[in-house]
C-alpha cells in the first residue's frame, strides 16, 4: 500500500466528481428565502423559493398523489436544483436519476425499468437495539483448514480475536462464518469493528491510533480515529441502517433463486417477480405498524421525461396514487411536441390529465453576472485559475452559445495554458480551444455544408 502522496496527486483524484459536485442545498435563508449565491447555486431565486416550499411540504407529508415538473432550456440548472432538494432532505435520502430513453431496452420492460427506479428511490429507515461486541482488534489469529472443493486452498475455519476499549478487554473465539468474514474484510490489529452477536454480521467501521505494534498509512480506505473508544465491550446499541425497497427485492430475489437452485432448476430471471415485491411491502408495513423502521422518500429525478411514452405516463400516473411512492421530479426543455407514441401534440409531449396533477417550476435564462458567477464557482471546483479578460471571454460565450459549452471549454484551456508554461487561463487560451472544440450552433451548420459528403 501507498505509505505517502504528493499534495498534487490528491488533487487530481478529488477534483472533480461530478458536474454538480459542489451542490450542497438550496442555499435558503432561515425564512426560505433564497440567497443569491449558496450552497452552489446561483441566481433562479422563483425557481429556489419554489423548491423550498416543496421540501417543505415534502417533511410535512402534503406532497401525495403529485408530482414536480421542471420546465426551462437547457442549461439553466434543472438537474442541480433535483439535486439541491434531495440534499435538503437528508444525506441518507435516496436520489435515484434516470433519462427518459432508459425506458427502451431490449431485456427489460418498461414498467420493470421504472418500477426498480421508483423502489430504489424509496429508503426503510430501520432501527434496532442489538447485542454487539464493538472494539478495537488487539489480536486476531485464525485456525485453518483445506477447501471442501480444492485441498490445495486453505480457508479459516475458526478465530480467536481479542478486542479492547478504555475500559475493558475481552477475547472471543468465533466460528467459521464469522471467520470468514474477518478474512475477507481484512480485519486487522488497530481495527474498529463490531460483531453482532445474534446474527454473526460483522463491521469494520474504521481504524484507530494508538494500539502498539499496528501498523497505520496515511491514506486509508476506512476512517481513521485517534482516541480509543470508551465502555464496554459487549453491549446493546442502536444500529440505524437505511436501505431501500429494491435492497430488499433483491433479498427475496436471491433467496428464491437459492431454494429453485437446489432442486436442479437453472434460474435466470431477469425480472422480478410481483409476488416478492408484495412480499416486500408486507415485510414493510409490519415494521413501520411495530415501529420499528421509518419510510424514508427519496427523490426519483426523470430527466427528458419528454422521451415517455404514452404507455409510460399511464403507469407514472399510477406510482404517483401508489401507497409507496418517492418523490418524482420530472424536467424538460421540449415546447409543443407530439406525445411519443402518439399523434397528439401537449405542451413538453406529456399528455394533459399527467399535467393537471404537476406543480410546475419554470426556469429562466441566467443573466450574465449569474453566468459569471457559475463559472466562477465552476472554476473554483476544478482549481482552474481564470485571468479576468478569459472569465469575460467565458460568459459572453455562455451568453450567446451555452453555459454548458463556456464550462467545457475551461478544462481544454488550462492544459493549452499549462503547455505554454503558464498556470493561469487567458483569453487567448479560451480562442484557441473554441477553434478545436465547436458548439452545437456550429456544428449544425457544419452538418448542413457537408450534407453531401455524410453517411445517410
Amino acid at each position: 500500500m501507498i505509505r505517502e502522496i504528493k499534495e498534487e496527486s490528491k488533487r487530481e483524484i478529488l477534483r472533480r466528481i461530478s458536474v454538480h459536485s459542489h451542490i450542497r442545498g438550496l442555499g435558503l435563508d432561515e425564512k426560505g428565502e433564497p440567497l443569491p449565491v449558496a450552497d452552489g447555486l446561483v441566481g433562479q431565486i422563483e425557481a429556489r423559493r419554489a423548491a423550498g416550499i416543496v421540501v417543505k411540504m415534502i417533511k410535512e407529508g402534503k406532497l401525495a398523489g403529485r408530482g414536480i415538473l421542471f420546465v426551462g432550456p437547457p442549461g439553466v440548472g434543472k438537474t442541480a436544483l433535483a439535486i439541491a432538494i434531495a440534499r435538503e432532505l437528508g444525506t441518507d435520502t435516496p436520489f435515484v436519476m434516470i433519462n427518459g430513453a432508459e425506458l427502451y431496452s431490449t431485456e427489460l420492460k418498461k414498467t420493470e425499468i421504472l418500477t426498480r427506479a421508483v423502489r430504489r428511490a424509496i429508503g426503510v429507515r430501520i432501527r434496532e437495539i442489538r447485542r454487539v461486541y464493538e472494539g478495537v482488534v488487539k489480536e486476531i489469529k485464525f485456525a485453518t483448514a483445506s477447501h471442501p472443493l480444492n485441498p490445495y486452498v486453505k480457508i479459516p475455519r475458526a478465530a480467536r480475536i481479542t478486542l479492547v476499549t478504555k475500559d475493558e478487554e475481552k477475547t472471543l473465539e468465533v466460528d467459521q462464518s464469522i471467520a470468514i468474514q474477518l478474512a475477507q474484510l481484512n480485519v486487522r490489529r488497530g481495527d474498529l469493528i463490531s460483531i453482532d452477536a445474534d446474527t454473526g454480521d460483522v463491521y469494520k467501521i474504521g481504524r484507530v491510533k494508538g494500539i502498539e505494534k499496528a501498523k497505520y498509512y496515511d491514506v486509508e480506505t476506512y476512517k481513521v480515529f485517534e482516541e480509543m473508544p470508551k465502555g464496554k465491550v459487549f453491549k446493546e446499541k442502536e444500529i440505524v441502517r437505511t436501505i431501500t425497497l429494491h435492497d430488499i427485492d433483491e433479498y427475496y430475489m436471491a433467496q428464491k433463486r437459492a431454494v429453485t437452485s437446489l432442486f436442479g432448476a437453472v434460474v435466470e430471471e431477469r425480472e422480478i417477480d410481483q409476488e416478492i415485491r408484495k412480499t416486500t411491502d408486507e415485510t414493510v408495513r409490519k415494521m413501520l405498524s411495530e415501529n420499528r423502521a421509518t419510510l424514508v422518500p427519496g427523490v426519483l429525478f426523470i430527466d427528458d421525461v419528454h422521451m415517455f411514452d404514452i404507455e409510460a405516463f399511464s403507469y407514472l400516473s399510477r406510482i404517483l396514487e401508489s401507497e409507496f411512492s418517492p418523490i418524482i421530479i420530472m424536467a424538460t426543455n421540449r415546447g409543443i411536441t407530439k406525445i411519443r407514441g402518439t399523434d397528439i401534440e401537449a405542451p413538453h409531449g406529456i399528455p394533459l390529465d399527467i399535467l393537471d396533477r404537476l406543480l410546475i417550476i419554470p426556469f429562466r435564462p441566467y443573466t450574465p453576472d449569474e453566468l459569471r458567477e457559475i463559472i466562477k464557482i465552476r472554476a473554483s471546483e476544478e482549481e482552474i485559475e481564470l485571468s479576468a479578460d478569459a472569465m469575460e471571454l467565458l460568459v459572453k460565450i455562455a451568453q450567446q452559445r451555452s453555459l454548458r459549452y463556456a464550462v467545457q471549454l475551461m478544462t481544454p484551456a488550462k492544459i493549452v495554458a499549462e503547455r505554454r508554461g503558464r498556470s493561469e487561463v487567458r483569453a487567448e487560451d479560451i480562442e484557441d480551444v473554441t477553434k478545436l472544440f465547436i458548439d452545437v450552433s456550429q456544428s449544425i451548420e457544419l452538418a448542413k455544408s457537408w450534407e453531401s459528403k455524410f453517411l445517410k
